[in-house]
C-alpha cells in the first residue's frame, strides 16, 4: 500500500502539481495539460478534503480503483468527493498531447445553498474510479461549455450574485453527468449484461452452499466485492437493466429458492429459513408475506391444493 497524502486545499493541491495559487481558494478550474505531478508524490495514494471533477484525454497513465475496460475513444470523466482514497499510476513521460480539464469545489463553497445537502445525492461521487463516466465528442462539448460559464463567472469580480450562478452552473453540470452516466448503463449494454450474469451465478451458488446460516444472508457490499465494483454502481446498473435495487434483486433470490424449498421439501419453515441465512424464522417469513402475500405456510398449501 501506497503512503496516502491528505490534501486539505485547493491552494494545498496547487503547490503538489506545480500549478500557481488558485485564483479563489475554494474553487479552480485548471487545464489538465498544465498539471505535472511533482516526483515526490508520484508513487502515492490521495486523500482530497474538496470535491474533485475532471474530463481528461490521453491521460498517459491510470487512475487506481479497479479494472474495467475503456469502450469510448472519447473524453473520461472521473468524479471523486471528498475523504476517499485512490492512487495514480503514472507514466514517466506525460503524453504531448493529453488535454482535458479539473475542478476543484471545496464544501465550504457550497456552504448555504441547496447543492450542499442534493450533491451527496449524485450516486458517481461514491462509484470506483473504474466506473468512470466515458463521454461522446457532442457531451464533451456539452460540459465544456458549462464549464466557460463557471470560469468567467469566477473570474469576473466576484459580487453578491456569483455564488448563486456558479453553484447553478455546478448542478447543471452534475445533472448532465447523472443523464450521461444513465446512457452509459444503455450503450455498455453488452459488459454490463455480463455483470448482471454474473451476479445471477454468484446468488445461484451462494444459495446453494451448505453453511448459508454460518455465512448469513448475501450483502449488496459482498456482492460488489466480489465483483470488483462498488455497491452504489451496482445498484443503479442493476436498476436500469432489471428495473430492481441490488437488495431487490438479492430478495428476488431469495424468495426463489425460498420457494422451491417449500414446494419440493418438507422441511419445516424454520428450517428452510435457517437453510437460507436467516438468524431468525420470523424474519423470513415477515419479509416473504411483505413479497408475495402469503405467508410461507399459506404459500405451501396453496402450492399442494393446485
Amino acid at each position: 500500500m501506497n503512503n496516502i497524502t491528505r490534501i486539505k486545499t485547493i491552494s494545498e493541491w496547487h503547490r503538489t502539481r506545480d500549478l500557481p495559487a488558485p485564483e479563489h481558494p475554494l474553487i479552480s478550474i485548471v487545464d489538465y495539460a498544465a498539471v505535472h505531478m511533482l516526483p515526490e508524490f508520484r508513487q502515492q495514494s490521495w486523500v482530497f478534503d474538496f470535491y474533485f471533477i475532471s474530463l481528461k484525454r490521453n491521460m498517459g497513465g491510470m487512475i487506481r480503483y479497479g479494472q474495467q475496460e475503456y469502450d469510448f475513444d472519447e473524453g473520461v470523466m472521473f468524479f471523486i468527493a471528498p475523504g476517499q482514497v485512490f492512487s495514480i499510476e503514472k507514466d514517466p513521460v506525460e503524453p504531448p498531447d493529453r488535454s482535458g480539464w479539473i475542478m476543484l469545489i471545496h464544501p465550504d463553497f457550497l456552504w448555504n445553498s441547496a447543492l450542499s445537502k442534493s450533491i451527496k445525492q449524485y450516486d458517481f461521487f461514491d462509484y470506483s474510479i473504474n466506473e468512470a463516466l466515458f463521454v461522446s465528442n457532442k457531451e464533451e462539448i456539452m460540459m465544456q461549455g458549462i464549464l466557460a460559464n463557471i470560469r468567467n463567472e469566477y473570474h469576473a469580480n466576484i459580487d453578491a450574485y456569483s455564488q448563486n450562478i456558479i453553484v447553478s452552473q455546478i448542478e447543471t453540470l452534475l445533472s448532465y453527468s447523472d443523464r450521461f452516466y444513465n446512457r452509459q448503463f444503455i450503450t455498455r449494454k453488452k459488459a454490463n449484461h455480463k455483470v448482471l450474469d454474473t451476479i445471477e451465478e454468484l446468488l445461484s451458488d451462494y444459495f446453494s452452499s451448505a453453511d448459508l446460516f454460518t455465512k448469513g444472508l448475501p450483502t449488496v457490499n459482498h456482492l460488489a466485492e466480489q465483483l470488483n465494483i462498488s455497491p452504489k454502481y451496482m445498484s443503479r446498473l442493476l436498476k436500469v437493466l432489471t428495473g430492481q435495487t441490488a437488495q431487490q434483486h438479492i430478495h428476488e433470490k431469495l424468495l426463489d429458492k425460498a420457494k422451491e424449498k417449500l414446494t419440493v421439501s418438507d422441511l419445516s419453515v424454520s428450517e428452510i429459513a435457517y437453510d437460507l441465512g436467516f438468524e431468525h424464522p420470523q424474519s423470513f417469513s415477515k419479509l416473504f408475506k411483505t413479497k408475495t402475500g402469503l405467508s410461507p405456510l399459506e404459500f405451501r398449501q396453496s402450492f399442494r391444493k393446485n
